[in-house]
Order: C-alpha cells, then sequence, then structure tokens
C-alpha cells in the first residue's frame, strides 16, 4: 500500500481525513503525536490490534507460562506450558467429582439470586439440577452463552438472557467465566511448580476465538479478560487473542501420523514438507469456522484463504433434536416440561451431547428423565406418543433413536459445511490442496467426519487428530510463544477511512461538498479510502503509512472513523454495504500551525491484534489511543 496525503477534519461528528491529490505530502491536525490500538478484526485470521512480532515474541519470552483458554460454545478448557519450550503442553481433566473425566467442562455458568457468581462447568450443571423447583427460578443459569457474540451487534453493555429468562449483563457473565478459569488455572500452574507463587506478570493468556467474528466481539473478550483480573489494562501485551482454525492448524502440523484418525496418509509431519496445503475445519458447538494454509520453509504458516464459516456447529443438531421431541410430545406436553424443568431438560441434553459426539455407528438410547415421563403420562400412555414418529421408539423408559435417524439432526450443518468447502475448493487458486483437517469438538462425530469423506475423499485426504477437542487449545499455547509463526493473512473484507479531498466538481458529489469558516478552504467530505482490499494478503511484518493535514485550520480534535464492507472499493463511506466498525478521538490542542500541522500514520497489519502509531511531526510525541468497536 503507498503513500498518500491525508488531513484530519474535525469539524464534524465523523473525521474527515483530508486527502491532497498526488503531492505524497502529510500533515496532521494534531499537535502531539498519536498512536491507536485497534483491538478488533481487519483481517479474516486476525484479531485487530496492532502488536509488531517483535513485541509479542518479546512479550512471551518475559514470562515463565503460557495459558490458553479454549473458550467454547459448548465446552471449555486451558492448557499450560513454560514459555520457553512446549515439550510439555499440560492438560487438565474435568469432573472426576461428578464421575467423568473430560478435556473440557461444559460452558455454563451459575449465578445465585443476588445475583453473584456461584458455580461454573460440571459444577454448575450439578448445582443447578439440584436446585429445589422453587429456587430454580430465582438463579441465573447460562448455557451457550458464548453465540450471543456471534451475528449480532456487541456492545459492552448489551444483557443476556438466563435459561429462566431473568438477565444479566453480558459482560458480568463472561467476566466470571474466565475468572473462574483464570483461577483454577493458577492454581494447578502452582501445584505442579511445587507450590512456587506465580507472579501473575509472569503469564501470557492465550483467549481463543472464532475468525469469523467481528471486530467487535474479539474486543469484548478483550474488555471480558481485564474486567476478570487476566490483564490491568486493554493495551496490556500479556493477552493474546489466538484464532481457533490458526491454533488448530499449528497443533496439526506438527504431530506425526499416528496423531490423526486417519488411512493411508503419507507418514511425515506436515511441517516437515515445505509447500503442503490444506484446509482446517473447526467445527465448534456454535460456528464451524474455515481456513486454508502453506507450509512454508521455515515451518510457519500462510494464509491463502480468507477465513469462512458461519453458525453450523454442533449446536445445530442439539436444535433440531429438540424439534423432534417436541413434535412426539405434542399437546404441549414438551412446551411444559421446558418451561417447569429446565434444570432436567439439561441434564438430557448434556447426555445427548455425549451421544452426538459418538464414534458409534449404531442407534442411541437415551434415558427419558421422571418428570418428562410423569407429564407424558397425564395425558396418554408414553409409548403412544412413538406410534407415528420415524426412526424412534419407546424401549422401558429409553429412548431408542436409529442411526439413520440421528444423522438426520446433522443434515444442516453437514450440508452448509459440504457446499462451503466445495466453494473454497473450486476455486483455481487451491488446486494445490491435499488435505482437510477436521477439529474441534464436533469433529469427534463420526457422523460429521463420514459425511465430509464421502464428499472429498475421492481428491483429498481426510485427517482428525485424536484430540480434536484439544487441538485449538495446545495449539493456542504455540503461538502464545511464537505468534510470529503464521506469517501472512487474507484480509476478509475492505477496511478503508473516512476521508476528505479537495473538492472537484468533475468527479465529487455537490451534497459532499463542505467550504471552512476558516478561509473558504473548499472540499469533499464523506469519501471511502480504503486501507486494504478483501482477499489481499498482508504480511505480518508489512508496515502500511499515511500522511494527515488538518482539514480545519482551528482543530482540537480528530475522530478516525474506520468502516468495512464486501465490496473491493467504494466512493462514499455512506455508500450501501459500508458499515461503521469502529472510532477513536485523537486531541490536536495545539492550533497555532494551523492546517500546517503534520501526522504520519504507520500501521502494521497481519498479526491477531495490531497497533498503528501516529506521529506529530512538529512535537514528536507518541500516544496511543484505544479504537472502541462496541459502541458504534
Amino acid at each position: 500500500m503507498g503513500n498518500s496525503s491525508y488531513s484530519c477534519n474535525c469539524s464534524y461528528t465523523i473525521i474527515s481525513l483530508m486527502i491532497r491529490d498526488g503531492n505524497g505530502l502529510v500533515s496532521c491536525c494534531c499537535q502531539s503525536s498519536i498512536g491507536f490500538i485497534l483491538v478488533g478484526q481487519l483481517y479474516s485470521a486476525v484479531a485487530p490490534g496492532l502488536c509488531t512480532s517483535v513485541l509479542l515474541s518479546a512479550m512471551a519470552s518475559s514470562s515463565v507460562f503460557v495459558v490458553s483458554i479454549d473458550f467454547g460454545t459448548s465446552y471449555s478448557g486451558y492448557c499450560y506450558s513454560l514459555a520457553s519450550g512446549t515439550d510439555q503442553i499440560r492438560q487438565v481433566y474435568w469432573g472426576m467429582e461428578h464421575g467423568y473425566k473430560t478435556p473440557k467442562t461444559p460452558t455454563c455458568i451459575l449465578f445465585n439470586q443476588n445475583q453473584e457468581f456461584k458455580k461454573f462447568g460440571y459444577d454448575a450443571v450439578m448445582k443447578y439440577k439440584n436446585l429445589p423447583p422453587g429456587e430454580v427460578d430465582k438463579w441465573y443459569f447460562f448455557q451457550n452463552f458464548k453465540m450471543s457474540l456471534y451475528d449480532r451487534k456487541v456492545t459492552s453493555d448489551m444483557m443476556l438472557e438466563a435459561s429462566n429468562g431473568k438477565t444479566l449483563p453480558a459482560l458480568l457473565v463472561f467476566a466470571e467465566s474466565l475468572r473462574y478459569m483464570e483461577q483454577h488455572a493458577m492454581k494447578n500452574i502452582q501445584e505442579a511448580s511445587f507450590n512456587t507463587v506465580c507472579d501473575p506478570e509472569e503469564i501470557t493468556w492465550v483467549i481463543t476465538v472464532p475468525a469469523i467474528w467481528t471486530a467487535a466481539a474479539k474486543q469484548f473478550m478483550r474488555l471480558a479478560a481485564k474486567e476478570a483480573g487476566l490483564i490491568s489494562d486493554m493495551t496490556s501485551e500479556k493477552l493474546i487473542i489466538a484464532l481457533e482454525p490458526e491454533a488448530a492448524s499449528l497443533w496439526c502440523k506438527q504431530l506425526p501420523q499416528e496423531g490423526f484418525l486417519t488411512e493411508g496418509s503419507n507418514s511425515k509431519k506436515f511441517e516437515d514438507s515445505p509447500g503442503i496445503q490444506y484446509v482446517v475445519v473447526d467445527c465448534g458447538g456454535g460456528t464451524v469456522d474455515i481456513t486454508v494454509h502453506e507450509i512454508q520453509e521455515d515451518c510457519c504458516l500462510k494464509e491463502l484463504h480468507k477465513a469462512s464459516g458461519g453458525g453450523w456447529g454442533g449446536n445445530r443438531v442439539d436444535e433440531n433434536f429438540i424439534a423432534f421431541l417436541r413434535e412426539i410430545f405434542d399437546d404441549g406436553v414438551w412446551d411444559e416440561y421446558v418451561e417447569t424443568c429446565p434444570s432436567e431438560l439439561q441434564q438430557m441434553m448434556y447426555n445427548f451431547g455425549l451421544q452426538k459426539c459418538s464414534s458409534d455407528r449404531e442407534a442411541v438410547y437415551l434415558h427419558c428423565y421422571y418428570r418428562l415421563t410423569t407429564l407424558a403420562e397425564k395425558k396418554k400412555e408414553i409409548s403412544q406418543f412413538f406410534k407415528k414418529a420415524e426412526g424412534v421408539t419407546w424401549c422401558d423408559g429409553m429412548i431408542m433413536i436409529t442411526f439413520e435417524k440421528m444423522k438426520s439432526f446433522f443434515e444442516y450443518s453437514i450440508k452448509n459445511i459440504i457446499v462451503a468447502l466445495k466453494e473454497i475448493l473450486d476455486k483455481p487458486e487451491m488446486a494445490k490442496v491435499q488435505y482437510i483437517l477436521l477439529v474441534g469438538g464436533f469433529a469427534s462425530s463420526v457422523i460429521l467426519r463420514d459425511e465430509v469423506r464421502k464428499a472429498f475423499s475421492k481428491k483429498y485426504h481426510i485427517l482428525c487428530p485424536l484430540e480434536a477437542q484439544l487441538a485449538i487449545a495446545k495449539g493456542a499455547v504455540l503461538f502464545g510463544i511464537n505468534p510470529e509463526v503464521v506469517t501472512s493473512r487474507i484480509s476478509a473484507r475492505t477496511y478503508g477511512l473516512r476521508v476528505s479531498r479537495d473538492f472537484d466538481p468533475a468527479i465529487h458529489d455537490i451534497r459532499n461538498r463542505r467550504v471552512s469558516k476558516a478561509d473558504g478552504y473548499v472540499y469533499c467530505e464523506g469519501l471511502f479510502q480504503k486501507l486494504v482490499g478483501v482477499g489481499e494478503s498482508v504480511s505480518i511484518n508489512e508496515v502500511a503509512h499515511y500522511d494527515f493535514t488538518p482539514t480545519e485550520p482551528d482543530q482540537t480534535c480528530a475522530l478516525f472513523a474506520f468502516y468495512s464492507t464486501e465490496k473491493q472499493d467504494a466512493m462514499y463511506a455512506d455508500e450501501e454495504g459500508l458499515e461503521l466498525v469502529g472510532s477513536c478521538t485523537v486531541p490536536m490542542p495545539d492550533t497555532k500551525l494551523g492546517r500546517k500541522r503534520k501526522l504520519n500514520l504507520d500501521i502494521k497489519f497481519g498479526l491477531t491484534e495490531f497497533k498503528a502509531t501516529a506521529t506529530d511531526v512538529t512535537s514528536k510525541q507518541s500516544r496511543i489511543i484505544t479504537i472502541d468497536f462496541l459502541s458504534v
């Protein structure tokens, strides 16, 4: 991206960055140096915010431990390692006190009637299940709440609805969840270190998020981490936002053949074969993320296709199953059960979730709980509910679902995954792709793996790591230790700024013509200046340089407005398809030089969070300013 001449205009609510055509010279509307941190997304595999690889490497090397938190829609967990190496990435098993031993715990949280945090994970599920009927409506039980940050407007003051319809601030729910994980991890690290007290500043935290999340959703997670006490401020370098498919890719590329559920593939590790290209399909509970990587000579990763995907995760299977049960238990039985027995329903769905990700190709048996049975038998003998239902029978207190019927619950998710994969793989630039990697908890399902193999195995090797649930958490540890390992990323959208230029009646809309009250200067306001285009590959070390000058000689501040679009470019920032995604205000108190004030802006794209620095040419001072993605 080449240099341009800009100028900042704060005469309007939304900043105009004035672009002077052709001369390549820049000046800024402020007298102090400006910098800002974009904490959000500019690239498909990038969680916006700007951090140079040097800073990130220094950050990891100054830590004793790296802890990754895989905060999932259905299940969450963490792994940790010494920052000095990855020989022993430790994982934690959950639920032993409840008769389980799983690598992740349900992403469920429980607050009491006073809105105080009480339990998380299995503990929350069991406590909620055992609440007296009269207490259930007073407490707050949340599950699958991560999806509240997907495909909707995200703000810092948004509310979440609990299972009983009561609401709490989303920030409280996410922050208390992260606080629990942080305290659990600190306790385990202390025990693993022979009770040596670990300074929080000696830990680098890595939180994983879907690559298809918006800038606002990613910033919300950073804000929640701050509220939880993982970091002290929003610009802290002790927190890295990692993208889930990237983390999984990092883990899978160094696995030997025996680390996969596979048949007859190459025995080499991916990272030992530079040039290998593969698709990563991260199948979670809420979303499915798809991206394409290539192994470089230095074992690093290069992204070849922008991250894509959608809300096709395992929870869609649950929704289809619930719809099926509602058809079976008609006459209002199911609706009454949902309303009066939420804790028992939650336990039933948890058991269904285990069956959903089974590796067996056989009928599924689910226990029909007491209260559902009781409600049903008030209407008629319970076996009568199953007379007209296909693929399901009543079997002595159990609901037997045939394997074919079970597969039908997966149809929506599988259809969308296969269509999305075909759309990517049919592109000419994807001709060298050899592998499809299925990762994430939903990838544990033999139904999902079978259907992907059926659609693609003639041309591609279909692989799934043995620890599909842990691939993201373990890969995120690797990323925390070496964030430079992903050398370039593809922009998911076109991003740019709202700017102004000298008014040209031949090309500019007269409605955007503005005249300075100070000296009669005529300019065009509200133009869109592209910073990076959709589909554009950007190296982690690539620096974009921009120059600015004020539109008004007496400006004392500027509001930088960032827009995005799926279009390659646009003329005006208010065109259809352009979206305001974030903004930041830059103070410009010293106006002595008027319009001759100069600002140089350097933006480094390509990392999971990026930093932009602006230098006032006159004062040579710098300032870090956080772009707000949560209030636009």
